[in-house]
């Protein structure tokens, strides 16, 4: 179950019409997030058991059917954009599962994971959110910077602050041992933003 419901993710996130590059080649932008998620995860926790292993893996599964642009482009909008995909993330991989066999109990861990459900008490929700903020930081953050060159310092060291306040103190105590690349041109905001 577990190897078909993954590859049922990968397949579903290969319709990717976004691409990026990958080891000189060009791959599906969702199905690579999807790789990063899941390495990131062997390093930061090696121990999660086969849902979690889901869970991160499906977190950004066909993102690109939900764009920003169906919503007001607003702080409003981008909250309310950013509820959707959480439950369309989360409907999409708690009905895979239900196709290669899981019950419901296993379905309902992964949706209210993927959902992001209780974060900070849940503690399936937040390892999801650790991995998608060490994620973020280690490919992500520079290319975004790269994207948004009207940001000021102030503003990079909000954003970086509020991903900071997003994770848990084992992702933090990952992230200062060294565990993870820091963008090198982005290191002196994040030394800055962490004082």
């Amino acid at each position: 179950m577990f190897n078909k419901v993954m590859t049922l993710i990968d397949e579903a996130n290969n319709q990717d019409p976004n691409t990026a590059l990958y080891n000189g080649q060009s791959v599906c932008k969702e199905f690579l997030y999807a790789i990063h998620m899941s390495d990131m995860l062997k390093r930061f926790k090696p121990s999660a058991d086969e849902l979690m292993q889901i869970a991160v893996h499906g977190q950004h599964i066909q993102r690109w059917k939900s764009p920003r642009s169906d919503f007001e482009m607003n702080k409003q909008g981008y909250h309310q954009w950013r509820s959707a995909l959480y439950i369309f993330h989360a409907s999409r991989v708690a009905g895979l599962m239900k196709q290669v066999g899981y019950n419901e109990a296993e379905q309902n861990r992964v949706y209210n994971a993927v959902a992001k459900k209780n974060i900070k008490r849940n503690p399936d929700s937040q390892l999801v959110e650790d991995v998608a903020s060490l994620v973020f930081i280690e490919h992500y953050m520079l290319d975004f910077a790269n994207a948004k060159p009207d940001y000021n310092e102030e503003k990079w060291i909000g954003i970086i602050r509020r991903t900071w306040q997003k994770m848990s103190d084992e992702a933090h105590k990952f992230v200062l041992a060294g565990n993870i690349t820091l963008p090198t041109p982005l290191v002196g905001l994040i030394d800055k933003a962490l004082e």
